[in-house]
């Protein structure tokens, strides 16, 4: 089971840059009206167990009702909004952004370790 957080106000960007400092962020973005968007969330959920990465924090972004948190999180890690869209923020920068079926736990943690 994903430990899903979330990010419903603008004002938790701060936090999550702060926390990345400490520990691997990810921002997941999904669009709970898209088939693409769930089949990516669910095949987050069955890689989760096993993709070794315990110590991250996942936030959860509804997309249709977060629009304008999605926005800012593009402008502010200076990736291209997508939907579906996992994004890895370590030490206050976006490491690593996919989208769509080329979503892979296994990057974030490659991306995680190097």
């Amino acid at each position: 089971m994903i430990p899903w957080q979330p990010l419903t106000q603008a004002e938790q960007l701060t936090d999550i840059v702060r926390e990345s400092h400490e520990q691997p962020v990810l921002i997941f973005k999904h669009s709970t009206s898209c088939s693409i968007s769930a089949a990516a969330k669910s095949k987050l959920e069955r890689q989760w167990a096993d993709a070794g990465l315990e110590n991250a924090k996942i936030y959860y972004l509804d997309l249709l009702r977060y629009r304008p948190i999605s926005a800012q999180v593009a402008e502010q890690f200076g990736v291209r909004h997508e939907s579906p869209q996992l994004l890895l923020i370590q030490d206050g920068e976006c490491r690593y952004d996919a989208s769509h079926m080329g979503i892979r736990l296994s990057d974030v943690k490659t991306a995680v370790n190097s």
